[in-house]
Order: structure tokens, then C-alpha cells, then sequence
């Protein structure tokens, strides 16, 4: 947004980047006053149209306060209330004009609750994920081209990282038993950038961190597998065609809470998307260096079991088209047709 010409960011969007409640209470003063600063901005300049997008504790927050100045509002990501919580859907009339929807069977679960939803396909098929180069990749950091290449993606967020970095580690230390020429990868954005290379500068692979776009593409493309959080980073994976395990570890309170509230079987997208486990999920208490060096041996070693993925990912790519054109376009498209409703 910064690159098509807006001003100015009222404030980073790191600052709302937490998730998990034992996470967010030490944050919530902060959160408040960043809402503040954003009501009062949009009540100065009384724009024609207001866009929230996803950060659904953020948005919903802002788009009721908003909802008495009469402005058009689009909520673009669907609050994934099918997920958990799913009574909070009798909140969401009068909260925005459109709802956009990134995943296809969100419109049906918001009509079975009176909510019009459009979909308009999923913008991780925009992001060139799949167009990197192996070559360019191995050729650049001088990579041999028997040497595996793992990727790991711990998460975006500063409270996200810290967890699975120790055991992401640790799973490296066993995996150099299997594997002793193994290049681990970690794409890493600017928040944790400094984070991840100082926790990882101990590890006897040291692994490469980059935070350049295209060169995490090209990573995926030379990866022969990767372990990463839950997350749209199942999507970037799958349409690079990267076998993956999936793992995450909470705040154990946090961890207890979902447990209890999350009402789909699986966490990753991928596999909500297949309808069935495509991927395996490590989870909490199997989130431990054992486990996770294991499963990366098996997709690493086993070409049936990485084939079969890739098999999947073909059908979970194909489902997340737009209706016609990109997916950027059809969201466009639904802005630019509630701007021209008087």
C-alpha cells in the first residue's frame, strides 16, 4: 500500500500482530489506544469507504465504532468463526456493507447465519511462491546439489517465533545425525528478523535467514521439505509444492483455551481445505525435536509420501480460485461496485 502511494501508516502493523489470550492482556492498553488513534483519524478525514482487513479483534472493534458516521465498509478476510466461537456470528449484521471471503465454503457457513458473504478466491495464488528458481537459490548461498534444503518457518509475530525456534533447533541438532549436510532455511519478516538470526547463530547448521520475497520463493523451490507454523504459510508451501509438516506451540493456557473452543478438525489450512489430514500436524505436546525429525526423515527419504501431497496440493490450489479473474481483481472489483451504490 505504501509502494501505490499511500501517505502515511498511522502506526506499524507490528503492533497488532499478537495473537492468544494470555498473549494479548499485557498488550491490551496498547491495543486500545492504537484504536483510538485509528476511530479518530477516519472520523477527521470521512472517507467515502472504509476497508478492514482480516486482524479480526482489531477490525470488528473499529468497524462498530465507526458504524454511526455513515461511511461504506468492507470487511475483507472473514472472521474465521467457524473455527470457534461461532456465536459470534449474531454480532456481525450491521458491522459492514460487503463481506469478502478468502476460502470457498465461508459463503455457505455465513448464509446458514443470515450474513452475505461473496468469495473472491485467496491472494496467496498472486504471490509468485510458485515461480522460484532451485538454481538461482543453490547457486547464490553455493549450495551442492545433493545437500536437502528444509525450511522453517516459526512466524511473523514476535510472541510467535520465540516458541518454536528452541525446539526448531533442537529438531536441526537431530536431523545433522540423519542429514549432515542439511541447509536450513528460515523466511523471516523484518519484525523477527534479528530475533530469529540471534537465537539461531548457536545451532550447528546455521541456517540461512532471509527476508527478501523473491528469495524465499526460490528457496521453496529448491526446499525438499519444510516445517512451519499453522497459517496462510501452508498455502505459500503447498503452491510451491513443498512437502510439509505442520506444528505449533502455545502459551499452555492459550493451548487449554483452543482445546476446549475450536470446532474444525484439523488447524492447518491445507488440510481444512482437502477435508482430510494431507499434512501431517504436530501440535502442542508433539510439537518436540523427536517427533518433528522423524516426520521431516519421512518426507525427506519417502518419495511416496511427499508425491501424495503434492497430489493433494493440486486440488487444494484449484479451490481456492476466484470466480473469474485474480483474486486481487475480484476484491477490487467488490469495492469498486458498493463505491458506485448511491
Amino acid at each position: 500500500m505504501l509502494a501505490a502511494g499511500l501517505p502515511a501508516s498511522l502506526f506499524p502493523m507490528a503492533d497488532l500482530a499478537v495473537m492468544g489470550l494470555a498473549e494479548v492482556l499485557p498488550r491490551l492498553r496498547a491495543l486500545r489506544r492504537r484504536l483510538d488513534e485509528a476511530v479518530a483519524d477516519i472520523e477527521a478525514l470521512r472517507p467515502d469507504l472504509v476497508i478492514t482487513i482480516d486482524s479480526p479483534g482489531f477490525s470488528l472493534r473499529l468497524l462498530k465504532r465507526i458504524s454511526g458516521l455513515g461511511l461504506k465498509r468492507v470487511q475483507y478476510v472473514a472472521p474465521q468463526v467457524w473455527a470457534w466461537r461461532e456465536s459470534r456470528v449474531r454480532r456481525f449484521p450491521g458491522l459492514w456493507d460487503r463481506l469478502l471471503c478468502l476460502l470457498p465454503f465461508e459463503v455457505e457457513f455465513f448464509a446458514r447465519h443470515g450474513v452475505p458473504a461473496r468469495f473472491v478466491g485467496h491472494p496467496v495464488l498472486q504471490s509468485g511462491a510458485d515461480a522460484g528458481d532451485a538454481g538461482r537459490f543453490r547457486a547464490r548461498h553455493d549450495i551442492a546439489p545433493d545437500a536437502p534444503v528444509l525450511i522453517l518457518m516459526p512466524g511473523s509475530r514476535r510472541n510467535e517465533a520465540p516458541r518454536l525456534l528452541p525446539v526448531f533447533g533442537q529438531t536441526i541438532v537431530l536431523l545433522m545425525q540423519d542429514f549432515p549436510n542439511l541447509v536450513p532455511v528460515i523466511p523471516a519478516s523484518p519484525v523477527v528478523q534479528e530475533l530469529v538470526a540471534r537465537t539461531a547463530a548457536g545451532w550447528p547448521a546455521k541456517p540461512l535467514v532471509i527476508v527478501d520475497i523473491d528469495e524465499k520463493h526460490d528457496a521453496y523451490a529448491a526446499a525438499g521439505a519444510a516445517l512451519t507454523k499453522s497459517g496462510t504459510s501452508t498455502l505459500e508451501l503447498a503452491l510451491a509444492w513443498v512437502p510439509m509438516a505442520v506444528t505449533y506451540r502455545v502459551n499452555p493456557v492459550t493451548g487449554w483455551m483452543a482445546r476446549r473452543m475450536i470446532r474444525v478438525p484439523y488447524v492447518a489450512m491445507v488440510n481444512l481445505l482437502a477435508g482430510r489430514a494431507l499434512v501431517p500436524e504436530l501440535l502442542q505436546a508433539d510439537c518436540t525435536p523427536e517427533k518433528l525429525r522423524a516426520t521431516v526423515r519421512g518426507l525427506l527419504t519417502d518419495a511416496r509420501v511427499a508425491a501424495a501431497q503434492r497430489d493433494g496440493f493440486a486440488a487444494v490450489m484449484h479451490a481456492l480460485r476466484a470466480p473469474a479473474g485474480l483474486p486481487a481483481d475480484a476484491a477490487a472489483l467488490e469495492v469498486l461496485d458498493l463505491l458506485d451504490q448511491t
